[in-house]
């Protein structure tokens, strides 16, 4: 597969001409979600999930197709009628010519003092794992993990311990966008020294073979 990096956690994937876009949300390009033939979501909060881009995305193309969670689904399904799949951790699908299994079911703590909203994390193609919103383990062998580098629900000592938790042949940069430019080395040394898998980042736009 082809892995395009878009800003924060959006990244685009192309197999056979096939093309598979996750968590186009606020937070990414206005187009971000243009040209997907599928388009997965892992939970409601903006910077995953934007509306707007999702309608144009499918709007773009009539024969694209959402799979999300209830939350999201159930704000998109009437306007879309048998485009919108509601999936939740456990399930398997193919999208696109793409295998998917979903994995997760809760958003990472924010604070004891907020609800919890579900989140979902994707595994494409038996290879790559987005995880939204969570530090989920997915329980199957990951060569590449999506991995939330910078968010208001975690530190970099959760991040390292989920790298070695998941053990993964490389882990790419997600949840980025916040991150500064002074910071970014600290992150990278961090993760380099003390993750035990090969670490990277690309900027948005950039592409590599997974």
């Amino acid at each position: 597969m082809k892995l395009t990096k878009r800003l924060h956690s959006c990244v685009q994937l192309e197999k056979d001409g096939r093309v598979l876009v996750i968590d186009p949300g606020a937070f990414s390009e206005a187009d971000a979600g243009l040209g997907a033939d599928a388009l997965l979501v892992t939970h409601e909060h903006p910077d995953h999930f934007d509306e707007g881009r999702l309608r144009a995305a499918l709007d773009a193309n009539p024969a694209a197709e959402l799979w999300t969670l209830r939350s999201v689904a159930d704000r998109m399904a009437a306007a879309y009628p048998g485009r919108v799949h509601t999936v939740g951790d456990g399930d398997a699908f193919t999208a696109a010519g793409f295998d998917v299994q979903v994995h997760g079911e809760l958003h990472a703590v924010i604070h004891p003092d907020l609800p919890r909203i579900t989140n979902v994390g994707y595994l494409v193609e038996g290879s790559l794992f987005h995880p939204g919103d969570a530090l989920t383990v997915p329980g199957a062998p990951v060569e590449t993990l999506m991995l939330p580098v910078h968010a208001p629900w975690n530190k970099i000592s959760e991040v390292i311990d989920y790298v070695r938790e998941v053990k993964p042949a490389r882990a790419i940069d997600i949840h980025d966008v916040l991150l500064t430019d002074i910071a970014r080395p600290v992150y990278d040394r961090s993760l380099d020294l003390l993750g035990g898998a090969p670490h990277s980042r690309l900027a948005a736009g950039e592409a590599t073979e997974v």
